[in-house]
């Protein structure tokens, strides 16, 4: 087993079932990239090479009074109604639910980052992680956002190519192969476990 952490971001009914409110806004790039089906697959087959696995789903009380003029995707969220505490759409997938005794989901992201606003580092830290492997959506926005931090941090960084999506298939190629390579490894799930 390496020190390393599998952590999953967005796995949420609103982004990944066909009733989520922002469903559209990523379903062409997630069926391309395979996205659902290539995660759980490297779950389900080597979850043993994992140190840890973390969800951090995002979630809003129903006024979202904690963003303060929000901008851009947030506000897109507040004014969709999207990831409401108590909600179906704010709910982790399935597939997160049904691998409760091997996943560990962190609460109290409200933003882009995964690391604002939760105990993620914190609980980092007490495993001795230092790598991070990152799956999940979406690409441009909080894998980003959250890769960034962790590379700031010190963690050493992985992007999984075809277990991450984005908002259409251009963005998800390009942060690919033009931005994540700046401060990750970006590679795919088969690849993945020789960096283990």
């Amino acid at each position: 087993m390496s020190n390393a952490a599998l952590l999953l971001i967005g796995f949420q009914n609103d982004y990944f079932s066909k009733k989520g409110i922002l469903n559209s806004l990523i379903s062409e790039s997630s069926h391309i990239t395979g996205v659902l089906e290539n995660t759980f697959k490297l779950i389900e087959t080597h979850s043993d090479k994992f140190k840890t696995i973390i969800s951090t789903p995002i979630c809003f009380t129903d006024d979202y009074s904690e963003l303060t003029n929000p901008v851009g995707i947030l506000n897109a969220i507040k004014e969709a109604g999207a990831f409401k505490k108590g909600t179906f759409g704010a709910e982790e997938i399935a597939q997160i639910k049904e691998l409760d005794n091997i996943i560990t989901t962190i609460p109290g992201k409200r933003g882009l980052n995964a690391f604002s606003n939760t105990k993620l580092e914190t609980y980092l830290r007490e495993l001795n992680i230092d790598h991070i492997v990152l799956s999940g959506t979406v690409t441009s926005i909080c894998i980003d956002s959250t890769g960034r931090a962790a590379h700031e941090k010190g963690f050493n960084v992985t992007v999984l190519t075809d277990c991450t999506s984005s908002r259409t298939p251009f963005e998800q190629q390009f942060y690919c192969e033009n931005v994540f390579p700046l401060y990750a490894n970006v590679v795919d799930s088969h690849e993945v476990i020789s960096l283990l």
